[in-house]
């Protein structure tokens, strides 16, 4: 707990002011219930004993002021630690999405998107309890501890110790059952990623589910994991609950051994009834905190946990180190010098080498798996090279800063991403919205026509993952995309995969005149779409095995040759 404790401590120094009316409201309540004990004794000895007429005015109004005190601390603490929580739990969602989206492609593909949804949403939202709640609480009720236990030890220090013997059993229990709900916690926690992850899949494979009607098998998944997330829960609350019965038995003990030691000083003229009393009334208040102390350091536990869930993507470094350089005019070159890259046990790019001039189209061919699309992903910085290097104008790109790199690319991958914004926003994406500039980029990808007859037009906003548009419009709008960018490097994943001939003829037609002065990378199945390009690549296991024009290929490569024969016409 120190630990994590010590992680904190940046953050919270931010909010010293809060933390100050926190303090202001501990000090007020924790005056406020030693108070109600203090009364006791003048209400018990004065008024009732002594009959002191003026006492009939002075407790009743004394105990209102007490109570009223205490209900203004009680605010303000409440207040000041929501909004401690709220805040910093809001920034922690952001710094921790940051850090996600900052580390490298190898960390994305390796981690599930449901345990890292479950990191921003489940784990933050347990922070947000450790944060606001249990410091302060634990604070409060540690203060109100030694206010009481002072209190009784000046009325009675003989009393005070048959009172507070107990309160060292309590310690031992409590630590060993700290240890079981953090790792209970720890296993909860997980477990939760697991069903999220679940659920994800299904939510992104409705089709597929609906299908081939595995409706019950995947409830049946989902069963599974839910139903293994309830007993973890449960072994947590038989533990913790554990707690507040002990406490309650420990109490109970405590207040057994003051009754008989204070009855017998009463009984012996030691003690006045109003002094017993009110010593019975700070005991008996002293058991309270300690039984919640005990209960929020059992639920620290799991705050902890996911404290230090959350701690471990912030330690995780970057596979990709971001360069210094800023990449300030058009890409113009791009140059592959004895790039290997080893991925899993094998080459996924193997001793690669070529120099791609501005206005080449250069197209990439082989048999899946053959290292097309990490050919393209290495421009992007989603991998670095194990051996060789990879310059952009005569500059290794890992000198460039990935931000004003990626400014000059634009990739269409095989995967459509269309997010729930407008159509523009989706052209745009990123960049600030020019109607005309969106309009144009529409035009040169063939998708007017269908846009023209949507009911917003180019405002009309696009449902989760663009199922308001068809697979081939999806691939239309991820087009536009990569030209309203106005990019000097072209990359196209399978981009015309979903489209009819005619379709993919008019966007070839539109972007050869577009793409005269930029680099063209294409990875295609189709021949209509390489057949023209300066130079097609052929790649097998990493490697590339031929190079050259069409005709070319067809009369000296026999590879390409077998590949010509499976292309979709």
């Amino acid at each position: 707990m120190k630990k994590v404790l010590k992680r904190y401590i940046p953050y919270i120094k931010e909010y010293k002011l809060q933390y100050f009316f926190v303090l202001i409201g501990i000090l007020l309540t924790v005056s406020a219930t030693t108070a109600t004990a203090h009364i006791m004794k003048p209400l018990m000895d004065d008024l009732f004993i002594s009959k002191k007429e003026e006492m009939l005015y002075y407790i009743p109004l004394g105990l209102v002021g007490i109570y009223f005190f205490k209900a203004i601390g009680r605010y303000v603490q409440s207040v000041y630690m929501s909004y401690i929580g709220q805040h910093i739990v809001t920034r922690f969602r952001e710094l921790l999405l940051e850090k996600i989206i900052s580390l490298d492609m190898t960390f994305l593909y390796l981690n599930r998107s449901g345990e890292l949804i479950s990191r921003v949403t489940n784990d933050i939202n347990r922070i947000q309890y450790f944060v606001s709640n249990m410091l302060p609480e634990l604070f409060r009720e540690s203060l109100t501890v030694i206010a009481l236990v002072a209190y009784v030890i000046y009325l009675n220090p003989t009393l005070a110790f048959y009172a507070l013997v107990v309160m060292p059993l309590i310690i031992y229990p409590l630590i060993l059952i700290a240890k079981k709900l953090k790792k209970y916690s720890h296993r909860s926690q997980a477990k939760n990623a697991d069903v999220v992850t679940r659920l994800t899949e299904v939510f992104n494979n409705s089709e597929i589910i609906k299908a081939n009607a595995t409706e019950k098998y995947e409830l049946e998944r989902f069963a599974k994991e839910n139903w293994q997330f309830f007993r973890i829960n449960m072994k947590s609350v038989y533990v913790g609950e554990i707690v507040s019965p002990f406490m309650e038995i420990i109490g109970a003990l405590g207040l057994a051994a003051v009754i008989f030691v204070g009855g017998r000083e009463v009984y012996d003229g030691k003690m006045s009834v109003g002094e017993f009393t009110a010593f019975l009334t700070a005991v008996g208040l002293v058991f309270q905190p300690i039984r919640r102390i005990g209960s929020i350091y059992s639920k620290i536990q799991d705050a902890v946990a996911a404290s230090e869930r959350v701690f471990e993507i912030f330690d995780t470094q970057s596979r990709i180190v971001d360069g210094d350089k800023s990449l300030d005019e058009n890409i113009f070159e791009v140059k592959f010098k004895n790039v290997t890259l080893m991925y899993e046990g094998s080459y996924a790019l193997d001793n690669i080498n070529i120099t791609i001039k501005r206005g080449e189209n250069i197209a990439i061919v082989g048999d899946s798996g053959g290292g097309k699309s990490t050919f393209i992903n290495m421009l992007l910085r989603f991998y670095d090279p194990d051996e060789g290097s990879i310059s952009i104008n005569g500059t290794d790109i890992k000198e460039f800063r990935e931000e004003s790199l990626k400014h000059h690319i634009s990739l269409v991958s095989q995967r459509i991403y269309i997010f729930q914004d407008t159509l523009a926003a989706n052209v745009a994406y990123g960049q600030v919205i020019d109607e005309k500039k969106v309009n144009d980029a529409l035009h040169l990808a063939d998708a007017s026509s269908f846009v023209s007859a949507l009911e917003d037009g180019i405002n009309t906003m696009m449902s989760e993952a663009g199922t308001n548009l068809s697979g081939g419009q999806r691939q239309r709008v991820a087009i536009a995309r990569a030209i309203y960018k106005h990019s000097s490097l072209l990359l196209f994943d399978e981009a015309t995969s979903a489209l009819d001939n005619e379709s993919e003829k008019r966007i070839q037609e539109a972007l050869d005149e577009y793409t005269k002065d930029k680099i063209t990378i294409t990875i295609a199945h189709r021949l209509s779409t390489i057949e023209h390009a300066d130079k097609i690549l052929v790649m097998q296991k990493g490697a590339i095995v031929a190079s050259g024009s069409h005709a070319e290929l067809l009369q000296s490569s026999t590879v390409y040759q077998k590949l010509a024969g499976t292309f979709v016409k």
